[in-house]
């Protein structure tokens, strides 16, 4: 099937042709023919499917038939997004798609200017990609309202709900007309999306093109038993090939569980000449965006994150994904291999697991079915970790003072301090005077000469 099979617009199929894309996937081929009917849609599929495509193409073609006006400090497609790198590439894949269909698109995201933002939306616009916490801020602040909305998309909807935005998502829902069309869609199908699903969805249809929580099947998944103090070590010596991993290595992204967990682990590459950077929620969105541009142009070929940046990392170049720390939840284990094998391409995962992790390891096998082929440790892998220096610093040792040699004189030579003396006149030490402020070296000298001189 192709996308002329669909019924799209022409203006739709022109850009699709600009971007070389001819053969929908399996996700696309089901949900688009649906929500041009204007159908409510629960869309279940793995990351790197097409689920933007999937959505945006028929979205847009639904605004360019309803021919609405751009509403003042509001939107006519509202798509809502967990994090500002996934909002990002949402906002500009329909630029992209809708370059022919003359819709305004922009997109807000927290870590930037709200003044900016408010200006940028002051005029309203057909397509808004937002972060739910920067959407609300402009809302409270009364520069922008949903009461336009013509079509409401949650796009990775768990991740929203693993992130806390769940109250969030409750007070958009209230301020959206009540008749639009929803989309949600999911990499993942866990209880609380059925729930959500339920509150948001009217008579939806439901496309799956993969069971819920399974990997995908284009990766090969690796596991290497190691202590937890040995991870850093070894780390080093995959990045810095002393250690052949399976595939070709361009870009490595390694996943850490904490921010400074991840900024640990650049920081210890850096010493080792390997360089890195970190993405998480602490970095600046100017920082974030530096380094993602950089990964991407594989100027810097390796990228550390923690899951709050993962699901925005859709770079068709990297070809490994190391899980230097299991995620504790499973379903976050499908969101980060899926970083690789995009674009139809193939990847390799690589968990690093450590006593203090089985439990993590076996919930991942049973609720994501992965099957990973062990791989053994380096030789003389104790050996070489000694080499290579532990992932914790050595204590530093106390170092004892050692006294100067006393010079000659027997003060010095009872105490083994020469005392320190303050000649005048006289050549006796002088003696400060009873509660008054100790002079400076030299001043009673100088008096003595001068009244010599008199």
């Amino acid at each position: 099937m192709s996308f002329d099979q669909l019924g799209l617009s022409q203006p739709v199929l022109q850009a699709l042709e600009l971007k070389g894309y001819d053969t929908p996937t399996p996700i696309q081929e089901q949900a688009i023919p649906l929500v041009r009917e204007g159908r409510d849609l629960l869309g279940i599929a793995q990351t790197g499917t097409g689920k933007t495509a999937a959505f945006m193409l028929p979205s847009i073609d639904n605004l360019r038939e309803s021919d609405n006006r751009i509403p003042f400090k509001s939107c006519r497609m509202l798509v809502l997004a967990p994090t500002r790198e996934l909002a990002g590439q949402i906002a500009q894949s329909a630029k992209d798609y809708g370059a022919m269909a003359g819709l305004k698109v922009q997109s807000i995201v927290g870590g930037t200017s709200v003044g900016k933002d408010r200006n940028k939306l002051h005029r309203g616009c057909d397509i808004l990609v937002a972060t739910p916490g920067r959407l609300l801020d402009l809302i409270d602040q009364k520069a922008f309202n949903l009461g336009s909305v013509e079509i409401l998309v949650l796009d990775e909807a768990d991740q929203m709900l693993d992130l806390g935005f769940i109250h969030a998502l409750r007070r958009i829902a209230q301020l959206v007309p009540q008749e639009r069309q929803t989309l949600l869609f999911s990499a993942t199908m866990p209880k609380s999306i059925r729930d959500l699903a339920g509150n948001y969805l009217t008579n939806p249809a439901q496309v799956s093109v993969t069971p819920a929580a399974t990997t995908a099947e284009r990766i090969e998944q690796y596991l290497l038993m190691v202590q937890q103090d040995e991870k850093q070590a070894l780390l080093e010596l995959v990045l810095s090939g002393r250690y052949e991993v399976p595939g070709k290595m361009d870009r490595v992204l390694i996943f850490a569980r904490t921010k400074h967990g991840a900024d640990r682990i650049v920081k210890k590459l850096s010493q080792r000449g390997i360089a890195a950077n970190a993405i998480h929620g602490n970095k600046s969105q100017p920082q974030r965006q530096r380094a993602l541009a950089e990964f991407k142009s594989a100027k810097v070929p390796v990228l550390v994150a923690t899951d709050v940046a993962a699901r925005g990392i859709d770079i068709p170049g990297v070809s490994h994904v190391i899980n230097y720390e299991l995620p504790n939840v499973p379903e976050q284990y499908v969101h980060r291999i899926g970083r690789t094998a995009r674009a139809g391409k193939d990847g390799v995962a690589i968990a690093f697991c450590a006593e203090d992790e089985r439990a993590y390891l076996k919930d991942i096998r049973k609720n994501t079915d992965a099957e990973f082929e062990r791989l053994p440790l380096p030789e003389n892998f104790r050996a070489v970790v000694e080499g290579v220096g532990p992932t914790k610093p050595a204590p530093r040792q106390p170092q004892k003072r050692v006294n100067p040699k006393p010079k000659g004189g027997e003060g010095a030579a009872s105490s083994g301090k020469p005392k320190r003396k303050h000649p005048n006149r006289a050549g006796k030490p002088r003696k400060p005077g009873p509660g008054g402020p100790r002079r400076k070296p030299g001043g009673g000298q100088r008096r003595n000469r001068q009244a010599g001189n008199r």
